[in-house]
């Protein structure tokens, strides 16, 4: 049989989806497997490798578990609203829907022609209402249970998208859409209470199966740490200054305090600061920084000294100067911070550039040159003095604040709360009116979905108002509690909103009625395996799980958690071992290699280029070697001759079954495309397989290359009647025994080193393996005049004589 791949892979792909045959069926007696991928999001430039290669492994899990005998769900939608199709569609002039639906059925168009095997019918888009409607159902179950909130805050606007960007979304200082700097600007932000669901972020975590670098991802983002809030008065008046530390022990080493230029201490007490156009000005440098800027830890210290307000250090009663710097931030903590230079570098340099007292209060380091952050023994810490342990030190401390009524143990996070809202057009509307009688109120839930006007200027306002705020007729609505006057909340949801919960709509996409229904979800979740990119751990997975959490808890769904299994892919690399780019004109467009190698060309090389959670540079010869690979693969019907089974071929065979299907469940997906080239190796060498012989590999190989193993099955009779398909047969099934070799190469060695090979039994007698090996010509030289002293036979591993 010939490999002709452009007539034998739409052929197939057309008969698997007349048939239907990787539709999932609700409620089947089967047992049920979820895999799931990160939906794509449906750019202008189409698919790229790196699409392949992440939907390759739990293409290839679903096809195997199809063979075993399992209901296999493995959906495929779209997540489809957000700022590039919007940016595209304001450059080009055109409607961000139109560009949305026709980029969705070009990547359609691209995705079947690699043969992936979702289950189409289940397909949605996360901008069209009858999706939409329920992203919004579950915003207002968060807001009726009080998880939604507004306040003014310094939040990460991107100039250039004229939009608000959450922490995620602007991490290093730079919008995640267009690239640019992002600037600090003061506005009123719906928020997402996630920060009321770190605990239980954290303890989910104990019971799924994620690589551990994705938990100490998720772990880090979220920041749970243990210490102490702390009242410092502020000189002269009743205000206290609440600080949180991790390091209450080294209270008697501080020396001063620092707060936010936003800190609102400041206003109130203006009068009395002597400094104040000093403060004034240093608050509107901090403005133009972003929060990226201010954070830097490498970076020169900047502050004002705040003349006429002073602090005094609870522990020691002595006054303390008082700063505005802007490495504090308001949304992190209290927005106030004790400094303790001896112990803590940013504090020191601070105290080193203003002339503040060091005070060492742990022994250790030379403090004339640096902080010293080590342990040690507390010193010039009264009650603390000679502790040498850390944890007695944090307790002791602790007990003392407690009694004073000056301090209480806290817990505190390094994750915020979740920016909810953006200023543009092409997102999910807020389903929320405001009366000035009845403040902020819900769109009745049988008004839902609230649609998105169609309206022909989207583009964003200068002023940070979104493109909504400009259409009367939906901004203008009556009030459902007091039938008065309202107006329409204008921003829109982020793009998170649509993927915090897709896969759950993948349970039941049609239904009108429920976002899923009940008894749907109870048979489809948890998803048994989630395959995505690193670069979403701390966002997507974080606020996903976080939604899924809250629907727990209000009875909706039936698992606390979403996924139970997650894994990820390595990045695809240019040939020249760099990130792909345009820019660098090294992009693979997998189009491309369809049409001139084929599908599963394609799929078989993206899958052994290398380990598959890691990196790898793309090359053109390897695509051509897998290529090669296949066209010696079909011609197996050649020698498909044999009448009975040679049995080191069957001992071949059952290895490689083993090892394949092992290799699969370990996503170890390149050694088990070796184990297959071998195998084929050891097939060409015997001259001639049985049909059961060349059956077992065509089922192996079938996850990777299913258009051509597809073919073989009917090419060799399989098929009759064109319905009896490879992709839905069984999993070959291995004997153990037959695993083991009945034979093995051995080294014959004379005093450790080796004079020759032979092949014995792995069970071979001793007596008759030393004759055979001292019969081997190179042996007996090196034995002829010698006396044996020591005789060494470990069967299947070593054959040792010794002599002198």
């Amino acid at each position: 049989m010939k490999y002709n791949f452009k007539r034998i892979e739409p052929k197939w792909q057309k008969a698997w989806e007349e048939n239907k045959v990787f539709q999932a069926v609700d409620f089947s007696p089967k047992p049920k497997w979820y895999g799931l991928v990160e939906f794509p999001y449906p750019s202008g430039a189409g698919m790229h490798v790196g699409h392949i290669k992440a939907y390759s492994s739990i293409e290839i899990l679903s096809r195997k578990r199809r063979m075993q005998g399992y209901n296999v769900l493995f959906p495929i939608g779209f997540d489809s609203f957000g700022l590039p199709a919007e940016n595209y569609a304001i450059k080009t002039n055109t409607h961000p829907h139109d560009i949305t639906e026709k980029n969705i059925r070009h990547f359609t168009e691209q995705l079947k022609s690699v043969g992936f095997s979702f289950d189409w019918d289940r397909e949605f888009a996360t901008s069209r209402k009858d999706y939409y409607h329920w992203t919004q159902w579950i915003f207002e179950k968060l807001f009726e249970h009080g998880l939604v909130f507004r306040s003014k805050t310094l939040v990460n606007y991107c100039p250039h998208c004229k939009v608000v960007l959450s922490n995620e979304d602007s991490q290093g200082g730079k919008c995640d859409i267009c690239h640019n700097d992002v600037v600090q600007l003061s506005k009123d932000v719906w928020f997402l209470r996630i920060t009321q669901y770190a605990d239980k972020l954290l303890e989910g975590l104990d019971h799924v199966d994620y690589p551990e670098s994705i938990k100490q991802q998720e772990i880090s983002w979220i920041g749970k740490s243990t210490g102490a809030f702390v009242d410092f008065p502020l000189d002269g008046t009743d205000e206290k200054l609440e600080i949180y530390t991790t390091r209450c022990d080294t209270l008697f080493g501080v020396t001063f305090m620092v707060v936010a230029p936003e800190h609102p201490v400041l206003d109130k007490y203006k009068d009395r600061i002597k400094n104040w156009s000093d403060v004034e000005a240093y608050r509107q440098e901090c403005a133009k920084k972003t929060e990226f800027e201010r954070t830097q830890l490498v970076k020169d210290k900047t502050g004002v000294k705040i003349d006429g307000l002073a602090a005094v250090n609870p522990i020691t009663g002595k006054k303390i100067p008082l700063f505005i710097a802007d490495y504090v931030m308001m949304g992190y903590g209290t927005g106030a911070i004790m400094a303790v230079p001896a112990h803590d570098q940013r504090d020191y340099e601070f105290a080193k550039k203003f002339g503040m007292e060091i005070i060492q209060v742990i022994k250790g380091g030379d403090i004339e040159k640096e902080a010293y952050t080590g342990d040690g023994e507390m010193i010039n810490s009264g009650f603390l003095n000679g502790l040498t342990n850390k944890k007695d030190s944090i307790e002791k401390m602790l007990e003392y604040l407690t009694e004073k009524g000056i301090g209480r143990k806290g817990v505190q996070y390094k994750m915020k709360d979740w920016a909810f809202n953006r200023q543009r057009y092409w997102g999910e509307p807020i389903p929320l009116i405001h009366c000035p009688k009845c403040g902020t109120v819900l769109v009745p839930e049988n008004e839902l979905p609230l649609e998105l006007p169609p309206v022909k200027n989207f583009e964003p306002g200068t002023d940070g108002q979104s493109p909504l705020a400009k259409i009367p007729e939906f901004v203008n609505c009556t009030c459902p509690k007091c039938g008065g006057p309202a107006k329409r909340e204008t921003d829109t949801m982020p793009q998170w909103a649509g993927s915090s919960w897709y896969f759950l709509r993948f349970c039941d996409p049609h239904n009108d009625k429920v976002f899923a229904d009940r008894k749907k979800l109870e048979y489809w979740m948890p998803v048994d395996h989630y395959n995505g990119g690193m670069e979403h751990v701390t966002r997507h997975l974080l606020y996903s799980r976080f939604w899924h959490h809250f629907l727990y808890d209000i009875g909706e769904v039936n698992t606390p958690e979403p996924y139970a299994k997650r894994t990820y892919q390595g990045m695809i690399l240019g040939a020249d071992g760099e990130k792909m780019s345009k820019s660098k004109g090294n992009v693979i467009d997998p189009v491309d290699i369809v049409n001139e190698y084929g599908a599963d060309t394609l799929r078989t090389y993206v899958m052994f280029m290398g380990d598959y959670a890691s990196a790898a540079p793309w090359s053109d010869e390897s695509v051509k070697g897998c290529r090669r690979f296949l066209d010696r693969v079909a011609g197996l019907t050649d020698i498909m001759t044999a009448e009975k089974e040679d049995p080191q071929i069957e001992a071949d065979l059952h290895k490689t079954i083993k090892k394949v299907s092992d290799d699969i469940e370990n996503m170890k997906f390149n050694t088990a495309i070796a184990a297959l080239m071998t195998l084929l190796n050891e097939f060409t060498k015997a001259g001639s397989i049985t049909k059961a012989d060349l059956i077992t590999f065509i089922k192996l190989l079938s996850p990777f290359a299913p258009h051509i193993t597809e073919e073989m099955w009917q090419y060799i009779g399989m098929n009759p009647d064109g319905k009896t398909f490879l992709t839905v047969s069984e999993w070959p099934s291995y004997d153990e025994d037959k695993t083991r070799d009945a034979e093995k190469e051995i080294g014959v060695q004379v005093n450790g080193k080796v004079r020759a090979s032979i092949r014995l039994a792995v069970d071979c007698p001793r007596e008759e393996a030393l004759s055979r090996g001292k019969a081997e010509p190179n042996v007996a030289k090196y034995l002829e005049g010698k006396t044996i002293v020591k005789e060494i036979y470990v069967p299947g591993r070593i054959l040792n004589i010794v002599v002198k």
